[in-house]
């Protein structure tokens, strides 16, 4: 009974997601534009979380959601959050 219980507890322990490691990151701070002009570069750590994450962190900048393949207007000290279907931040640049 107890060996069936500490397996359960493992799977399920196994699910749940945990905060993105440094390599996982490293394609979205490399994506990144050489001039940061909108200030995006402390906020590269929310790439992998969920964009509910956004409510939680000051951002005192213009902030765009961008989901799926809608076309975006450039702005250049605008810190652009690209978030896919299944609502995680997956890139950020600025524009």
């Amino acid at each position: 009974m107890r060996l069936g219980a500490v397996a359960a507890l493992l799977a399920l322990a196994a699910c749940a997601p945990g905060p993105p490691d440094a390599r996982a990151l490293a394609p979205a701070i490399a994506a990144m534009p050489q001039t940061d002009t909108c200030g995006a570069a402390p906020h590269a750590g929310l790439v992998g979380q969920p964009a509910t994450a956004l409510q939680r962190v000051p951002i005192l900048r213009p902030v765009r959601l961008i989901r799926g393949a809608e076309p975006v207007a450039t702005l250049p000290e605008r810190i652009g959050f690209r978030i896919d279907r299944a609502e995680r931040i997956v890139g950020i640049a600025c524009g």
